[in-house]
């Protein structure tokens, strides 16, 4: 059931087997993929969207296997028709420099596919999801205006809504982003960076069809990525210094969407309504493990990469899907969900994954940075390799879809 529960009722379902903290897509999709596997569920959090009259326009790119996730845990018809399919990947040197790389261009026909993946709302996104909700009796959902303790003991971990009252769960699923009370509480540390980057989010509407292309401009100081949304429309995501971004964010809307077009060199047609726009730092962190004391993180909370790639929610749901198989065979089992063996597993089977990627992501950035001319011969020959060579082409593909060899059963 997916309840609105006051003060009053905080915890009277409890004790529960996981107890998720955060209610935004990785938070959802940890709490219904438990639940799918027969684990008494709670997710605690605020609403996604606290202002309706300041709507969050942000969008997902969600690759394959994050939408065979959310296919099984039957979240995917009730959203499926806000989404565009993602058939093709191109990116274009826009750095100006005097060598530059060629264009290439990812099919996602080369693979036998045919979509990499899809592009939603995330608004559309958490709807489905909380919708799904209402079909699972093991689940209940706790709009909060926060969880303010976490206390992991020997056996259970205490949760204390804002509100009042208390919540008893034997493990907790961190998803509650990138400052996480959960990640405090379960001492796990963390590494953090930042990059001397910007970047600015929005949807935009064009003249010419993208069919299903998306587009991503490499310049010196960030790329310019266009992804497609239903129509003639599109999701961006422009990097750039912090000086620009500010600057970009000043423009009225006429001025910003001519900048848009000509940052797209025509390639979409006249670009004539640009959405609400939000601007936010490029950072990066990383925690040093993923799980201890009762306390697992998912998304955020373990990890941030700049939005390069559609990495980043798509490794969330990779955290949420890996958990739900680790609690469905604690379980099945008749273990504690919240062991030492249980961290120990989540830990191990996740730690490569997110590793990998945030090395990957952060390395790709750094480089269109760089000024210094072997790193930019370097990236360009990689570029000029990929081109020309099908079956590596066809590799990076793959591994930039997800990494087969670790993906959890619930995304295949």
């Amino acid at each position: 059931m997916i309840e609105q529960q006051d003060k009053a009722e905080f915890g009277a379902d409890g004790p529960f087997d996981v107890a998720v903290v955060g209610a935004g897509p990785a938070g959802l999709s940890a709490a219904l993929a438990l639940a799918g596997v027969g684990a008494k569920t709670l997710c605690a959090g605020p609403p996604f969207n606290p202002d309706p009259a300041r709507p969050d326009t942000r969008t997902t790119a969600l690759l394959a296997g994050s939408v065979r996730l959310l296919e099984n845990i039957g979240v995917w018809p009730n959203c499926a028709s806000a989404a565009a399919p993602l058939e093709a990947i191109r990116i274009i040197d826009d750095t100006g420099a005097l060598l530059r790389a060629p264009e290439v261009a990812f099919q996602a026909a080369e693979l036998g596919l045919e979509a990499f993946g899809y592009n939603i709302p995330n608004a559309a996104l958490v709807a489905a999801m909380e919708a799904r909700a209402h079909d699972l009796a093991n689940l209940s959902y706790v709009r909060t205006s926060g969880i303010e303790r976490v206390e992991p003991e020997a056996d259970t971990v205490r949760l204390s809504p804002a509100e009042g009252g208390a919540i008893e769960t034997r493990l907790v699923a961190g998803a509650d982003g990138r400052r996480s009370i959960c990640r405090q509480a379960a001492g796990i540390g963390t590494r953090s960076w930042t990059y001397d980057q910007a970047a600015i989010a929005c949807n935009f509407d064009h003249d010419r069809p993208h069919a299903g292309t998306s587009n991503e401009f490499h310049h010196a100081a960030g790329p310019f990525t266009t992804v497609p949304l239903p129509g003639r429309s599109s999701s961006l995501v422009w990097v750039d210094r912090p000086a620009e971004i500010e600057r970009l964010m000043a423009l009225d809307d006429e001025a910003i969407a001519r900048a848009i077009e000509r940052n797209l060199h025509g390639l979409l047609g006249p670009v004539n309504h640009v959405g609400p726009r939000a601007a936010f730092p490029l950072s990066g962190l990383s925690a040093t493990k993923l799980a201890a004391n009762r306390i697992a993180l998912i998304g955020e909370a373990g990890h941030v990469i700049p939005p390069i790639g559609a990495q980043g929610l798509n490794l969330g749901f990779r955290d949420a899907a890996t958990l739900a198989e680790n609690v469905a065979s604690a379980l099945a089992e008749g273990a504690d969900p919240g062991s030492d063996k249980l961290m120990w597993a989540y830990n191990r089977a996740r730690s490569r994954d997110v590793t990998s990627r945030t090395y990957a992501v952060d390395i790709l950035n750094r480089s269109l940075l760089s000024d210094v001319l072997p790193v930019r011969l370097a990236r360009g020959l990689g570029l000029h390799l990929l081109k020309s060579i099908a079956p590596l082409r066809q590799f990076v593909m793959r591994q930039g879809l997800a990494p087969t060899a670790d993906m959890p059963g619930l995304m295949r």
